[in-house]
């Protein structure tokens, strides 16, 4: 079954992932079982959009209620369910207005609407004229806006002309941010912890001096906490632990709990309340499913048991992985229960560990080559957390042996 799968996805699937040769069939909690019954434990979670565990019982039974009642009517009409949502997430945010969207690409393009025109119409900056500083080597996406500002030649490669006004500073260096605004600069978009470039957390002076800047410059500030957010790192947003609080959150992944598509854009009425009917929208953005279900996912991160385990998981994480530096591994980096440990490049790369995690049981993705990403549902316990670092600590001697012998 394996092989026919897999094989129907080369000949009909549009090749643009390079998946493990694992083929789904079930999931509960932080396990995978493919369709030859065998067993995974999933530590890397949708990249983040299955914090709360695969079918989590609470969202699933939202979930199958909601289908009973209603599923889709689009923003033609009002919903029972929009509205709560949108309140229960802004006061999440601390904020005023939600933007709702479906996927986290969505809500960075809306994102880079909305600043462009609040640039325009609220700060005054000609038509046409508006920039955005972002970091290098960052990820939002890839659609052609996003891309357009991606140093991923893979992700720009065949896809030109792009899209102008953004430019482009090295993550981390508030001074470049500073030195790249001028008068047509509407915001500085970033991730407060980069995850595709390997989990990159700043210096601890970085996210608090941009904050800075960006007030006395008249500047928004757009956290990127699509993959950061909603507990990954123990904190509900990345940015509370540098106390920071942006001008415009985009959210997305988990905020769907696993089961649909939903992000984003929240910020001030003085922001969103820019866009009048007409210009922006999406026809599944805020349909009563994904609202529904994105209700209880507020509701459960509001009792912060999640937060609470990433902070004491991840610790216990982070441990682990650090034991093994110097054993093929050379840095362990993150927040929470999100890692990113760079393999010695003598071992192997990081797609031939994963291949070689997969066939001990633990799921993992590579990214930059020599890099794994750690980020499990934050249901998983401390049990399976050992038993993940002791299957990499396995593949890691066994494929350094290896190599060193031959």
């Amino acid at each position: 079954m394996t092989d026919a799968a897999i094989e129907l996805d080369d000949r009909y699937v549009a090749h643009n992932y390079s998946p493990l040769p694992v083929v789904a069939a079930s999931a509960q909690g932080a396990w995978i079982t493919d369709v030859q019954g065998r067993r995974y434990l999933d530590c890397l979670a949708a990249y983040s959009a299955v914090n709360f565990g695969h079918r989590n019982p609470e969202i699933t039974a939202t979930a199958h209620a909601q289908l009973d009642a209603l599923t889709l009517v689009s923003r033609a009409f009002h919903s029972d369910r929009l509205g709560p949502f949108c309140q229960a997430l802004a006061e999440l945010c601390g904020k005023d207005m939600v933007l709702p969207m479906n996927s986290g690409a969505e809500a960075v393009e809306s994102g880079i609407k909305v600043a462009r025109k609040w640039g325009t119409d609220v700060k005054g900056v000609p038509a046409g004229m508006a920039n955005i500083v972002v970091a290098q080597n960052n990820f939002h996406g890839r659609t052609i806006s996003i891309v357009s500002f991606s140093n991923d030649e893979v992700a720009r490669r065949g896809f030109g002309p792009f899209t102008p006004g953004f430019r482009p500073v090295p993550f981390g260096d508030a001074d470049a941010v500073a030195a790249a605004i001028d008068e047509h600069t509407v915001a500085v978009l970033l991730e407060p912890i980069q995850g595709e470039a390997g989990i990159i957390v700043p210096r601890e002076d970085y996210l608090p001096r941009v904050r800075e800047i960006c007030t006395e410059r008249n500047v928004l500030m757009i956290a990127d906490e699509i993959q950061s957010g909603l507990a990954r790192t123990g904190r509900t947003f990345a940015c509370e632990h540098w106390g920071v609080v942006p001008d415009i959150y985009l959210l997305g992944k988990a905020l769907g709990g696993g089961v649909v598509p939903l992000s984003a854009v929240v910020a001030d009425r003085g922001v969103l309340g820019v866009l009048h009917p007409g210009e922006h929208g999406s026809t599944f953005g805020g349909n009563p499913l994904a609202a529904a279900i994105g209700g209880t996912v507020v509701a459960m991160l509001q009792r912060g048991e999640f937060q609470a385990r990433s902070t004491e998981l991840g610790e216990r994480l982070h441990a682990r992985l650090r034991a093994l530096i110097g054993r093929g591994v050379v840095a362990v980096r993150g927040m929470g229960l999100w890692a990113g440990v760079d393999v010695d490049p003598r071992i192997g790369t990081g797609k031939q560990i994963s291949l070689r995690l997969a066939e001990r049981g633990v799921l993992v993705k590579d990214t930059q080559g020599s890099t794994l990403r750690f980020a499990p549902p934050l249901v998983i316990t401390a049990e399976e957390i050992d038993w993940a670092v002791g299957q990499f600590a396995y593949v890691l001697a066994e494929t350094g042996s290896h190599l060193t012998d031959t």
